[in-house]
């Protein structure tokens, strides 16, 4: 078959699952085949603060080791739950998230690195 073919096939199917309400099928598919990144799926996961769910699907179309962009949109990402944690005074969690998720961008900017592992000592990260 055709590539040509496959991508139509597969723009087919999108619209069938979305059409047809099937948004977890829809969303997985998008970004397992990385044909089609859904920018409204995306805002979406952005502000209802689904961080986890939005680095799944985002792993369709960027990794740690592809353009800057990508890593700099992963960064944020991860930053970004690290700082919930904070703020929820989970201090396991953000210390797992430093630790696991943010360590591997360390060598990129280690100075904001060393000031994200300040932040685990203060008492209330709203205070700064």
């Amino acid at each position: 078959m055709s590539t040509e073919l496959c991508n139509e096939l597969l723009l087919l199917v999108l619209q069938f699952l979305d059409e047809e309400k099937y948004k977890e099928t829809l969303h997985r598919l998008e970004s397992e085949s990385g044909a089609f990144c859904n920018v409204d799926y995306i805002a979406e996961l952005v502000t209802n603060g689904d961080w986890d769910v939005l680095e799944n699907y985002l792993a369709g179309f960027i990794n740690i080791n592809g353009n800057r962009h990508s890593v700099k949109m992963l960064f944020e990402i991860r930053k970004q739950r690290y700082i919930e944690a904070l703020n929820a005074n989970d201090r396991p969690r953000a210390l797992e998230i430093l630790k696991k998720d943010l360590k591997p961008f360390k060598s990129m900017n280690e100075d904001v690195y060393k000031q994200m592992t300040s932040l685990i000592t203060l008492n209330d990260i709203r205070l700064i």
